[in-house]
């Protein structure tokens, strides 16, 4: 099936109708001109036989020679005579006398003059037997012996209809101008509004296949401007998603490669050497633990990420004492804060209200958040962990004397897949996984610092249960 155009349309519908509606309004003003012309001349006929009839009127009682004579003087001394005739009409409806001294065609047909009979004037547009067109006006006459009924005036309609002709050309030629105009116009704003489409569409082909490098140019202000350059954002985002999409799964390949590697090295020492010493044995088996353990909860973090982009993502809600959720996953990494001198700070208060969530989800935002302000620390640096209750909200916040976060970056942190900090481990989800889980909760995770190497502060705010 052939496509339909835009410019096409355009053509067909909206020039359709200019065009049609000039056409009429082209008719309309010729036909007003002519209109014009030919009123005037027939009300210059009448006002010219009315001042016949006046003269014709003062001699109304004379005697039918004097009356004759009279008239036969008007038509001979009548000044306009060579672009009107003037005729008499006798009471049986025949020209009898005429300005030009020449007899009528005895055809002719008067239908001015049967109307004058009936309304006091009468007028008629016909031709003569030459072709020439010509404009007749009739008004009856009285007199004593009632030889005459009627003075009749003829004029040529040439002369005007050549006028009518010469503004019926200039009209017509400012309609085809003014179409022209608008063809022009309508083809330039057609084609600002196609051809940005026409580079979205080719564009977004080559969003399908995958190439988020080519932008749209975009030198317009309007809707089609704020088009294209929502379309240029969307492809820097897709562009950036893809990017950190491919790290995610460099990152997540080299984070399973990293304890799959020890795990498998630590197999083969200890089936080797069958356990060797009491102390290596201990050290492997620690090391496949620990290895394990990181490769589970990555595992669970990619779940969760799966489920959440499923939609399948669910939570187990109940009255919880968040106060036992974040004592645990405090003292899962006091023993590895330790190990790696450094310092978790958490003085925990006696009591808050109860939270109404899923406790094992509150816990896996707690490690988390705990788990990423180690990892951004250094030796000697420490991490404090503060628990209140404000505005009817329970307020948890993680303070950290780590590397920090760049100022351009906090609005990033929380995206999926990204990672501000690139040295350290980690597949890049596990915030967001996290900000979702509290988001579900119905409360926020919020994160701030003040720059690079100055610290880092999440905030996590949720709902207290009212009392």
């Amino acid at each position: 099936m052939a496509k339909k155009s835009i410019t096409k349309r355009w053509i067909f519908n909206n020039l359709g109708v200019v065009v049609l509606s000039l056409l009429v309004i082209d008719m309309a003003i010729i036909y007003a001109i002519q209109n014009y012309f030919y009123s005037s001349a027939r009300q210059y006929l009448v006002s010219k036989l009315n001042a016949v009839t006046s003269v014709l009127s003062m001699h109304s009682q004379d005697s039918s020679a004097n009356f004759s004579a009279e008239m036969r003087k008007m038509l001979e001394t009548f000044n306009e005579k060579d672009k009107i005739e003037l005729m008499a009409i006798n009471s049986k409806g025949r020209v009898v006398l005429t300005s030009s001294g020449f007899s009528p065609d005895a055809k002719d047909i008067m239908p001015d003059y049967k109307e004058a009979l009936e309304k006091n004037e009468g007028y008629n547009v016909y031709r003569l037997g030459g072709g020439e067109k010509v404009l007749a006006v009739s008004v009856p006459i009285t007199s004593m012996s009632n030889e005459y009924s009627a003075v009749r005036m003829v004029t040529s309609l040439t002369e005007i209809d050549n006028t009518i002709k010469s503004y019926s050309a200039v009209v017509t030629m400012v309609c085809v101008t003014i179409i022209l105009i608008i063809v022009i116009t309508g083809l330039y704003f057609a084609g600002s509004i196609v051809r940005p489409i026409r580079q979205i569409s080719g564009i977004a082909r080559k969003f399908a296949l995958g190439d988020f490098s080519t932008r749209i140019e975009n030198d317009s202000d309007d809707e089609i401007g704020d088009l294209c350059t929502a379309i240029n954002n969307m492809a820097d985002e897709l562009s950036a998603t893809e990017a950190m999409k491919n790290e995610f799964i460099s990152s997540v390949s080299h984070e399973l490669r990293t304890p799959l590697t020890a795990i498998k090295g630590w197999a083969e020492t200890l089936m080797i050497d069958g356990g060797g010493s009491p102390d290596t044995m201990k050290k492997g088996v620690g090391v496949i633990v620990n290895e394990t353990e990181r490769l589970s909860q990555m595992v669970e973090e990619l779940l969760d990420f799966s489920r959440m982009q499923s939609g399948h993502f669910t939570l187990q809600n109940a009255n919880m004492d968040i106060l036992a959720e974040l004592g645990d996953a405090v003292l899962i990494y006091s023993d590895k804060a330790r190990r790696e001198n450094q310092e978790i700070i958490y003085d925990e208060p006696d009591m808050l209200p109860f939270v109404f969530g899923d406790k094992n989800r509150i816990r896996q935002v707690f490690i988390n958040v705990i788990d990423n302000a180690l990892k951004y620390s250094s030796a000697g640096d420490t991490v404090t962990i503060k628990a209140y209750e404000k505005g009817g909200n329970i307020i948890v916040s993680v303070k950290d004397t780590g590397c920090g976060i760049k100022k351009s970056d906090l609005a990033k942190v929380k995206t999926k897949f990204y990672k501000a900090n690139h040295t350290r481990r980690g597949s890049g989800i596990g915030l967001a996984v996290a900000d979702e889980i509290i988001s579900m909760h119905g409360g926020s995770l919020d994160i701030d610092s003040e720059g690079e190497g100055l610290g880092t502060t999440v905030t996590i705010t949720l709902p207290a249960v009212k009392q």
